[in-house]
């Protein structure tokens, strides 16, 4: 079954534009509570997360109308991590979890994505079916049977309290200087108050959302006022996280990043030491570095590639039986902890890293060398197909012959902004530009651009 709203990671759009506007996000809402709502008692409920960002309000409003319209019992959870709805929604026997958030995405955007009930992200199959609702018609509850609505003031603490028994048990962070950037998003509040209470001095930025300023100019996607805030506080590391806290980014006490391929290296080999590495394996996505890849084979731990999206990758990992993996993006999964890729952990993981080894993250955040890698992003008019223009499909053709099996060419639509994502990875960075570059030029000159 196709899906038409649905993108790699939920619906997600311009705010107050179609797909992201209120008749909609109220009409998937009815939609999704009636797939969820098995019977005519009203015992069902949805937890519902959010981001900081303004139009937060509106569609929290519109998919609890949707939802309650059903007979579905909606419990807000307002500001928290994406991570912390999906494990709100197993722990609390919801039958669905929603998170309203655009991820690293502009203030302008926002998004839907829905949980299921034992907290995993829903499966493409399951939204092509909710589509179909959607699209069919929606069966109302009577009027005795509509749901209600209430806030939930210990959602975001309980979120806390399981993040911190996730890092090595007896170890404290005593003596650790920590710069958390917390990009003006969903855990402007959980992540400082997690760091203190674990024993950390805290210099936490991005903690002020006035709802436009998430991920702006800070967080995972923008490293540099961090990494100016570690040298300035002279801090012994960092941690970025996205406006929902599903993605970080690590930096070392001078500021360098360690991207999420750096830091699977690193959880894979410490989790294959301790044999708590299942099946050997780790799974990563298209995107993650063919360095990443190699140092892998070199320490006999296999590499699963999936399609891009954090949900492929748990799909895969839950099929594999396998319990780590991510995104060179930052997204970390460690299904011993979370259904979701989830920033804060991921964070205190490598922070705890650095307690054991006694090693500075400078020595922890860099496992292996990179080959040189290349992407641009070209904006396209939505409703277009650049990919199926000839003289686009010739350049590709081109790309790839030129690079001959000297490197690789990943040439992608992006599931969550209207980009076409142009990749490339090759020892010859002279050739791996001009591969990109002539790509980059005939998507452009199609004349399509937004």
């Amino acid at each position: 079954m196709s899906r038409k709203i649905f993108g790699t990671d939920g619906v997600r759009g311009r705010a107050n534009t179609y797909p992201m506007t209120v008749d909609l996000a109220m009409r998937l809402g009815a939609a999704a509570g009636r797939y969820f709502r098995r019977d005519g008692e009203n015992r069902h409920r949805v937890v519902i997360g959010k981001d900081t960002r303004l139009s937060g309000y509106m569609i929290e409003n519109a998919l609890t109308a949707g939802l309650t319209s059903t007979g579905m019992n909606v419990l807000l959870l307002g500001p928290v991590p994406t991570p912390a709805v999906g494990l709100l929604t197993h722990s609390m026997r919801a039958d669905v979890g929603i998170m309203i958030s655009a991820s690293h995405n502009p203030s302008h955007d926002n998004g839907i994505k829905l949980f299921g009930p034992d907290g995993y992200k829903l499966s493409d199959e399951a939204e092509a079916e909710i589509e179909t609702i959607l699209e069919g018609g929606i069966d109302y509850a009577q009027p005795q049977n509509i749901g209600r609505a209430r806030r939930i003031d210990d959602g975001r603490r309980g979120y806390m309290e399981f993040a911190k028994t996730t890092f090595p048990m007896g170890r404290k962070l005593n003596g650790l200087k920590v710069v958390i950037d917390c990009a003006h998003g969903a855990a402007y509040r959980a992540a400082p108050e997690v760091l203190w209470e674990l024993g950390a001095e805290v210099v936490a930025i991005g903690t002020a959302p006035d709802g436009y300023n998430i991920n702006d100019g800070c967080g995972s996607t923008d490293t540099a006022l961090a990494a100016e805030t570690i040298r300035r506080e002279k801090a012994d590391v960092g941690i970025c996280l996205d406006g929902d806290a599903d993605r970080v980014m690590i930096l070392d006490e001078n500021g360098e990043v360690a991207d999420g391929d750096q830091v699977m290296a690193l959880f894979a080999t410490r989790w294959a030491e301790a044999q708590r590495l299942r099946g050997n394996t780790l799974v990563a996505t298209v995107m993650s570095n063919l360095g990443l890849e190699r140092y892998l084979q070199g320490n006999q731990i296999a590499l699963e590639r999936t399609p891009v999206g954090d949900r492929y990758v748990v799909e895969r990992m839950r099929a594999g039986g396998w319990n780590l993996g991510g995104e060179q993006s930052g997204h970390i999964v460690m299904t011993d902890y979370a259904t979701t890729g989830d920033g804060l952990i991921a964070g205190l993981q490598f922070l705890g890293a650095m307690v054991e080894t006694g090693q500075r993250a400078s020595d922890l955040s860099v496992s292996f060398e990179r080959v040189p890698q290349l992407l641009r992003n070209v904006r396209y008019a939505a409703g277009t197909d650049p990919l199926s223009l000839p003289p686009v499909r010739k350049a590709i053709t081109d790309g790839e012959a030129q690079l001959n099996g000297a490197g690789r060419l990943l040439i992608r639509k992006s599931g969550t902004e209207p980009l076409i994502r142009v990749m490339a990875e090759a020892e010859d960075e002279a050739l791996m530009a001009r591969v990109v570059d002539e790509i980059v030029a005939e998507v452009e000159a199609a004349g399509i651009p937004a």
